[in-house]
């Protein structure tokens, strides 16, 4: 499996990344983000979904626990779902909530705060961590399946330095 690592010097990186990870995106694509409040999870989604051509407001579901873009891949349209499990107070509120049947092979998944679901939360392509380091971040992205490496192989991406 691939792994990528780097350090983003301050917010406009982390944009950077956002849009550079856009363009390595695949449908069915369960990618993990972890990282303390303020780390830059939501920062780096919303990059990452106008880099799609998502045109409208890219609000954060701390209180709603999903929003849901419809993106444009070729003449293929997904759905991306952003959720943000924080707020959850147990794992069983995901399955009750059926948030489950958003994890197909259409769809892609973004889930900050994820251990917030463990153990009924469906597996990762894609494990980020994001972890602040003075103004900037350190990111480690590990693919955890062959559409996660497939996904990082499609990433190109340099920080600006």
């Amino acid at each position: 499996m691939r792994f990528f690592e780097t350090h983003l010097h301050d917010e406009n990186g982390t944009l950077a990344l956002g849009v550079a990870l856009s363009r390595a995106l695949l449908p069915g694509l369960v990618l993990y983000l972890h990282g303390d409040l303020g780390a830059g999870k939501t920062t780096l989604t919303r990059a990452l979904i106008h880099a799609c051509g998502y045109v409208g407001a890219v609000k954060s579901p701390t209180y709603t626990l999903l929003e849901t873009y419809e993106l444009h891949f070729g003449p293929d349209t997904v759905e991306l779902v952003h959720f943000d499990l924080y707020r959850m107070g147990s794992p069983e509120e995901f399955l009750d909530a059926g948030f489950r049947e958003y994890f197909t092979h259409n769809n892609i998944c973004i889930v900050e705060w994820p251990e917030k679901g463990d153990p009924v939360l469906p597996a990762p392509d894609l494990d980020m961590v994001i972890e602040t380091e003075g103004h900037g971040r350190h990111i480690k992205l590990h693919a955890l399946s062959e559409q996660g490496s497939l996904c990082l192989s499609r990433l190109h991406f340099a920080p600006n330095l």
